[in-house]
């Protein structure tokens, strides 16, 4: 069977919380739950790093502003995950040529962390810091959630994602105006702050 909806998930999956999906793929190949999961995955120093900055990732996902600055560091970094394990898993299976799978994993990561960290910018916006909280739960939950379906009935997983992602797109979208909004008060004030305190400095 091909492993083309099993990388387009992941690439998905990967653009939301990369070391969560190195860390659920490595635990379901370790316990034998699949035979579809390379044994670099496996290793268990690779499972302890991803560990161990998934629990990183899951407290700087849940606070605000710092969320974002996690996302524009990972701009690079999940996009890069994608790729490397889609490539992995097209190695693995045989079905389909590595470098194929990387660019399918990797653009698709790129696609959903962007949606992501226009949607975090928008979350932020909020004064209440609760809304971060919730969606980064959800955003953890889904991923465990999706990359679970994806070894059991990968198809049906890739739709789910591919209809997630069509949707996280049209939702930026939606909220783009709204960033750019926020973003533009905020240069404002500090313009404003600026211009205060050169007016409010001493003569030489």
């Amino acid at each position: 069977m091909s492993v083309l909806p099993l990388v387009f998930t992941s690439g998905w999956a990967s653009g939301i919380n990369a070391y969560a999906v190195v860390l659920l793929l490595g635990l379901f190949g370790a316990t034998g739950l699949t035979d579809e999961v390379p044994a670099s995955l496996q290793r268990t120093d690779v499972l302890v790093v991803a560990g161990v900055l998934f629990l990183c990732e899951a407290v700087a996902d849940k606070i605000p502003y710092v969320d974002s600055v996690w996302d524009s560091v990972h701009t690079v970094i999940r996009p890069a995950a994608g790729a490397v394990v889609g490539a992995l898993l097209a190695g693995q299976s045989g079905s389909l040529p590595e470098i194929a799978a990387g660019a399918l994993g990797g653009s698709t990561a790129l696609a959903s962390h962007l949606v992501k960290a226009g949607t975090r910018m928008a979350v932020n916006t909020s004064p209440e810091p609760f809304s971060n909280v919730v969606l980064s739960g959800a955003e953890d939950l889904g991923v465990a959630g999706i990359v679970t379906f994806a070894m059991f009935h990968p198809v049906a997983a890739a739709v789910v994602a591919a209809v997630l992602l069509a949707a996280g797109i049209a939702l930026l979208v939606y909220l783009w105006s709204r960033i750019r909004r926020f973003w533009r008060r905020r240069a404002q004030r500090r313009e404003e702050k600026r211009m205060g305190a050169v007016r409010g400095a001493p003569p030489h």
